[in-house]
């Protein structure tokens, strides 16, 4: 891997993938660490006279409604905090890089071209468009590495491919995890199964034991034959049958926690599992990861516990961070849970906080990225 922090870039036009996909409500960044984490890599390349270019991607863009809700402006107000920033509002129009003086520029949200879908289906015409603007494209979006997009992967066919100051902390600061996992217990959690089944599978493969937790453990206790109320669960049948299987074949491996804080006639109640009702609706677990747990040389949390932004629901993830904070070589695995850190934890002792998510995820159970592979496959370098 071409880091920058070892081949200078000085002079050059460079596209810069960053991922600020960060959680926003009602027009206000709840969690800017993403953000933040990028800003060594802007100022770097700005230091050393590059012109950038800053791509990323904001939600999902299906129909021509959802730009509305998926504008990366409210992104750009907040770097003109730390950068003399400018934006350009259309990602198949970047005229303005040949209009204007500036040397730092945001573009509007890439998934603005998936209708149809491009940048998603990694079109390697928009990525050559793309690229007529650049020297250089820096990769710098880890949460981002595994998709193959046509501004995460394509653009490589293009351009000589450098990975920022992020992806290298990201890449050195899971090193541990991903070559030498020695007694791993893993927390799963997140609202849906239906998405994570094969990395389920392949992290079962690998784990000493796993704790599941949140939305997902619903489907797990409903085929078990547990009363959920009306909280979520997958009805997919296959995801049913793989749920079915695995607590068969990995019986040993898999905990739970049996304590849950449910909705009941519009009040917060928490109960056993046996004492769920028809009606209820379960938004937290409540884990004693002391008494499920003795000892495991590695913890890699990925999910919460339950509905964690609203603080009557956070009692959950909270207690569980709270019990990872005194324990050794814990990760956290970026997305939820690192909000989840941000928001509920004044400070924490953590091993290592990832700003990956689902790509955190995803190299903790296979061991490799599908961008990263792309880009040391296509790469002009």
């Amino acid at each position: 891997m071409k880091y920058i922090s070892n081949n200078k870039i000085e002079n050059k036009r460079v596209i810069l993938r960053c991922d600020f996909n960060v959680p926003v409500k009602d027009n206000i960044i709840l969690d800017d660490s993403k953000i933040i984490k990028s800003l060594d890599t802007i100022k770097y390349l700005l230091e050393n006279n590059n012109k950038v270019i800053i791509l990323s991607h904001f939600g999902r863009v299906k129909k021509e409604e959802d730009k509305i809700t998926n504008s990366l402006k409210v992104v750009y107000e907040y770097l003109k905090k730390y950068l003399d920033i400018e934006f350009i509002k259309d990602p198949l129009n970047l005229d303005q890089l040949n209009e204007s003086n500036s040397n730092c520029y945001l573009v509007e949200n890439t998934r603005y071209t998936d209708i149809p879908k491009k940048e998603s289906a990694n079109d390697l015409e928009l990525a050559k468009y793309w690229a007529s603007y650049a020297d250089v494209f820096v990769m710098d979006a880890f949460a981002s590495l595994h998709r193959t997009h046509s501004s995460t992967a394509g653009l490589s066919n293009y351009l000589p491919t450098y990975f920022g100051f992020l992806v290298e902390k990201e890449i050195e600061g899971l090193k541990d995890l991903i070559n030498n996992p020695n007694d791993l217990l893993v927390i799963m959690g997140g609202a849906k199964i239906d998405d994570k089944i094969s990395i389920m599978d392949a992290m079962l493969k690998k784990c000493t034991k796993l704790i599941i937790t949140g939305g997902i453990l619903n489907t797990f206790l409903k085929v078990k034959g547990y009363n959920i109320g009306k909280s979520i669960c997958s009805v997919d049948n296959e995801v049913l049958d793989f749920v079915k299987n695995i607590l068969e074949k990995y019986h040993d491996k898999i905990l739970y926690s049996e304590q849950f804080i449910v909705l009941r006639n519009n009040e917060n109640i928490e109960v056993n599992l046996n004492e769920i009702e028809d009606n209820d609706i379960i938004y937290d677990n409540i884990i004693d990861l002391d008494k499920m747990v003795l000892n495991s040389n590695m913890i890699f949390m990925n999910g919460t516990c339950g509905k964690y932004e609203e603080e009557c629901y956070s009692k959950g993830t909270k207690k569980l961070l709270e019990a990872l904070n005194l324990r050794r070589n814990v990760y956290i695995g970026g997305g939820d849970s690192t909000s989840a850190v941000n928001t509920l934890m004044a400070q924490n002792n953590y091993k290592y906080v990832s700003s990956g998510g689902g790509a955190t995820l995803e190299y903790v159970a296979y061991g490799h990225l599908k961008a990263l592979d792309y880009i040391e496959e296509n790469s002009k370098n």
